[in-house]
């Protein structure tokens, strides 16, 4: 059972390592889930992996999620539990998150906002054990894996961790029910990456005339946080991607304006490959 592809790169290899966390669609059959599969599939950062489908022609490696994000989470920590989801006594710590406690969207997801919970049960120790073992942990390992050999052949590396947005907020959200920019780009307020890192990607989606926030409303996540070490040349950003600018939101659907955004991303990633290979060379 696959739960992951990574796209090698084409042509010459270059320290750049993209990940996409929540695009993933396959949903396990084990998932039984109370709320209706096409509600559920509004926490899924739908096509951000085709939108940046050509970063491997750009020498870069992508990995990609093809399990739900609402099944169990990549990018929340494997102690970020809900104890309230378990039938049964967790043999290990746990670190809820104020997004697990509150909103129930920990590392696997007890509500989903206003459709009320994703459970019609708790469940068991086994189930959520499994979960990791299966799901989370060949994730982390892989992406680790990627990074650390790019950062040991060539002394630096770049991450982008690519994610999308709804396009509006809503009361549960940290910016509440406000329209949201073009993009959003974070590096945990500068611990992740370097200035010059957070600028080249900046400017190639400002220079397209898009509207960009960094970090705000989000400031990036558990894959940057643990990722992003700047002082060892290892550097990594958090996208996000307005959906309205390529999708329609209720059916998923791409809209005409995908085209432009993966030509807009095709050139991001250009870009990027060309800074962190000269950070690189430069030593």
């Amino acid at each position: 059972m696959s739960v992951l592809e990574v796209r090698q790169p084409q042509g010459a290899p270059v320290p750049l390592i993209l990940d996409s966390p929540h695009s993933g669609s396959v949903y396990p059959e084990t998932f039984d889930h109370r709320i209706d599969r096409m509600t559920l599939r509004r926490s899924e950062d739908a096509h951000v992996e085709e939108l940046f489908a050509d970063a491997p022609n750009h020498g870069a490696t992508l990995l990609h999620a093809l399990f739900p994000r609402c099944y169990i989470d990549p990018n929340r920590a494997a102690d970020d539990i809900d104890l309230g989801l378990i039938d049964g006594t967790w043999p290990h710590p746990v670190r809820p998150t104020t997004k697990t406690r509150d909103r129930g969207v920990g590392l696997i997801w007890r509500d989903m906002k206003a459709f009320g919970p994703v459970y019609a049960r708790k469940l068991t120790v086994d189930d959520v054990a499994a979960r990791i073992e299966t799901y989370w942990q060949p994730y982390h390992d892989t992406l680790s894996a990627l990074i650390d050999a790019a950062h040991g052949h060539w002394g630096q590396v770049l991450h982008l961790n690519c994610h999308s947005m709804a396009s509006m907020g809503d009361r549960t959200t940290e910016d509440g029910a406000v329209a949201r920019p073009d993009f959003v780009i974070s590096d945990r307020e500068g611990r992740t990456a370097a200035p010059d890192i957070l600028a080249a990607v900046l400017d190639p989606l400002k220079s397209e005339g898009y509207s960009v926030a960094i970090n705000d409303p989000y400031k990036g996540f558990e894959l940057v946080r643990k990722h992003g070490r700047p002082a060892e040349g290892r550097h990594s950003v958090q996208i996000e991607i307005n959906r309205a600018l390529y999708m329609d939101e209720a059916t998923l659907s791409k809209t005409p304006g995908f085209f432009r955004v993966k030509r807009t991303l095709s050139g991001l990633v250009a870009a990027l490959a060309e800074t962190i290979t000269r950070r690189a060379a430069a030593g």
